[in-house]
């Protein structure tokens, strides 16, 4: 039984699903995967079932009724995590843009005294790859209007590779998290700062899917932007579980 979870949430994660998996269980330090998958029409989930068998006990999977968003997601993944006996929940997309290599990294800063470790693309410059100037200009700049309203001093608080310590998650209402796209990002961010929790970003590299298509829309964005005042307001009210 190892200490670490990787949760990997997935939609029509064909191209991408199994070399992921692989490269986490490559890595030295033992990690387990959950793959929570959205019922993906293209097989995303057989692929999963078909590596069980070759990593018996390390590798495990849910598959929800329909795509339901990242946030609903990320929150199954906590709560089966939860039931067991994981130390250290880490979140990571299925599409490379996040490194396993970095996985080590984000468990040492928890090792060491963070209670959530972001891996940020924003800690030292723009550390990100193919992207074109308009995303990388959108999500610097939602970074920078996040920490204004907030009042968070997180360079990347959309980021969505991220280590929590259990005890963050058993402390936080994962009930009252209200966002389900991006937006969930920064609301898990912002419950764990208002319960002073230490939060420390660890540098990385962010590189733009190869394959398959990204999941972002319009309604995402839309959430992030008008989502962040509602939470701030929120939060002064002591609503929604804040």
């Amino acid at each position: 039984m190892t200490d670490s979870l990787v949760i990997i949430p997935s939609y029509n994660e064909l191209e991408n699903i199994e070399a992921i998996i692989d490269a986490v269980f490559n890595l030295p330090k033992e990690f387990h995967v959950l793959v929570v998958d959205d019922n993906s029409p293209d097989g995303t989930a057989e692929v999963v079932r078909s590596l069980q068998k070759k990593y018996s006990e390390r590798l495990f999977l849910e598959v929800r009724m329909e795509k339901a968003g990242l946030g609903t997601a990320y929150i199954h993944g906590f709560k089966w995590a939860l039931q067991r006996e994981y130390l250290y929940i880490f979140e990571m997309d299925a599409d490379f843009s996040h490194r396993p290599s970095d996985l080590p990294r984000l468990y040492r800063a928890c090792l060491n005294g963070a209670d959530v470790s972001v891996g940020s693309r924003y800690k030292k410059g723009v550390n990100v790859v193919n992207w074109p100037l308009y995303r990388v200009l959108l999500s610097y700049g939602a970074s920078f209007y996040v920490k204004i309203i907030t009042g968070m001093r997180v360079h990347d608080p959309t980021a969505g590779f991220v280590c929590y310590k259990r005890h963050v998650l058993e402390t936080l209402d994962l009930d009252a998290v209200k966002f389900i796209g991006y937006a969930f990002q920064i609301e898990m961010k912002y419950r764990a700062h208002l319960k002073k929790f230490k939060i420390e970003e660890v540098s990385i590299i962010f590189t733009d899917r190869e394959k398959g298509k990204s999941k972002m829309s319009s309604s995402i964005i839309w959430e992030a932007i008008f989502g962040v005042i509602s939470m701030r307001i929120r939060s002064l009210f002591r609503i929604n579980g804040f």
